[in-house]
């Protein structure tokens, strides 16, 4: 009995352990990064996950929002943060052209509009390399600002430009519907 009681008690310090050495992990998660903060007010994490094309992991993604305004069903109604950390090299031409491919198939914009968007976009959007974040800030009848690994990269200001952009991920309608679930979430 006292051996069983001693493996127990070895197993529960092992499991303990181990808790331990992951919980900051998971703290971690929840950290709001410094450029979110000052772009939301008592921000909070709705959701995450991982896009996928082929098999291949592109990006995690995470949507920040305000902890009180944000509502899953009406995501661009409130401002919001949506921080992608790339998973491989990919030229910001390419970022630019999948963008505007991805909202020419949601039907935003006229071709003329989607003609000036790409090309703000693709003078904006760095290369990327594994670890590179992104993060595009949604604000409401303004337009959108852009971070590069939480340095300020400029903004697009075009309402119009702002709400396409953020379809490709909130919209019903998305390429990425499993995506968009996850960062919809809206774990409190």
């Amino acid at each position: 009995m006292n051996r069983a009681r001693t493996v127990s008690a070895a197993a529960l310090a092992i499991v303990l352990g181990l808790m331990v050495c992951v919980l900051p992990v998971h703290a971690a998660d929840a950290t709001v990064p410094s450029h979110i903060q000052s772009e939301l007010r008592d921000a909070r994490l709705s959701g995450q996950g991982t896009f996928r094309w082929f098999g291949l992991k592109i990006y995690d993604a995470a949507l920040w929002v305000e902890k009180n305004d944000f509502q899953p069903a009406t995501p661009v109604t409130t401002r919001l943060v949506l921080d992608l950390r790339y998973a491989r090299e990919l030229y910001g031409e390419r970022i630019a052209q999948s963008s505007i491919d991805e909202i020419r198939q949601l039907g935003y914009g006229s071709p003329a509009q989607q003609r000036v968007w790409l090309e703000k976009m693709t003078a904006l959007f760095p290369d990327v390399r594994e670890g590179t974040h992104i993060s595009g800030v949604y604000q409401p009848a303004q337009g959108a600002r852009f971070y590069l690994d939480g340095k300020l990269l400029g903004e697009i200001g075009d309402a119009e430009f702002a709400r396409a952009f953020f379809a490709i991920w909130l919209d019903a309608r998305t390429s990425a519907a499993g995506l968009r679930k996850q960062l919809l979430a809206s774990n409190p």
